[in-house]
């Protein structure tokens, strides 16, 4: 369910970037969208804890954020997506570095203080804006076209699966290694659908793909929420059950 969910976000991210640029001056939706992003993530850190809605409502936030950024750098300051690309991974490498010698751990089950998850959302940021640029390196600046990069990018993606089942690799490098590939497998599924036949896309439309991507997304995290409280309950009757049975 997470990865399920994550690919989504990713997916949602890129659409619902593509239709505020093009509804709205781009400095403007670049702004609005940063703005969202600020809120949702200081909601997000004042939980203290996991809760799926502002979890993932951050996680979107982040995707549509990180989209811009990406976008900004290639469309205003005219970089090649090739350059954003090496640009972002090293900047993400720049985190997951600091991090590691900050906390010692790039373990998202370690995650239990406030620096931490500052270190993780950085490093969440880092991924979506690499991996936007990847993906439009790969579709738009290399030519291979938007559905081959799909194709590529879930056989890159059953790399990290297949290397933690079967080969035993470590479980926080396959995380954040699968973690990185969502973003353009998920980006260029979006631009897929969303794109016009012109430009090698099924021409749905930003704004409807963008649509069904949040119905979907909503759908998941009610799922998830609702697990986690059954589980929970579930727990609180098992320990009480116990509590019964001990003898006083």
């Amino acid at each position: 369910m997470f990865w399920v969910t994550k690919g989504v976000s990713t997916a949602l991210g890129e659409a619902v970037s593509d239709f505020s640029i093009r509804v709205m001056p781009p400095v403007v939706a670049v702004l609005l969208g940063f703005a969202l992003f600020v809120v949702v993530l200081v909601l997000q850190l004042t939980r203290h804890r996991y809760v799926p809605g502002f979890y993932w409502l951050a996680v979107a936030m982040v995707g549509v954020f990180g989209t811009m950024a990406a976008d900004v750098v290639h469309v205003v300051l005219g970089l090649p997506y090739a350059v954003s690309a090496t640009a972002y991974a090293l900047a993400l490498a720049l985190v997951f570095l600091v991090w590691w010698r900050v906390e010692r751990t790039l373990s998202v089950h370690a995650i239990t203080t406030t620096r931490r998850e500052l270190f993780y959302w950085a490093a969440v940021v880092g991924t979506f804006a690499m991996g936007t640029a990847v993906g439009d390196l790969t579709a738009i600046g290399l030519g291979a076209g938007y559905l081959p990069s799909i194709v590529l990018f879930v056989v890159l993606i059953l790399v990290p699966a297949l290397g933690f089942r079967f080969w035993r690799w470590n479980a926080v490098f396959a995380f954040w290694f699968a973690y990185v590939l969502t973003r353009p497998l998920g980006a260029s599924i979006a631009d897929w659908l969303g794109k016009p036949r012109s430009e090698g896309g099924v021409g749905i439309g930003a704004g409807w793909v963008s649509l069904a991507f949040a119905i979907v997304m909503s759908a998941l995290v009610v799922v998830i929420a609702t697990r986690r409280a059954r589980l929970s309950a579930a727990r609180g009757l098992a320990a009480a059950s116990l509590a019964e049975e001990r003898p006083a």
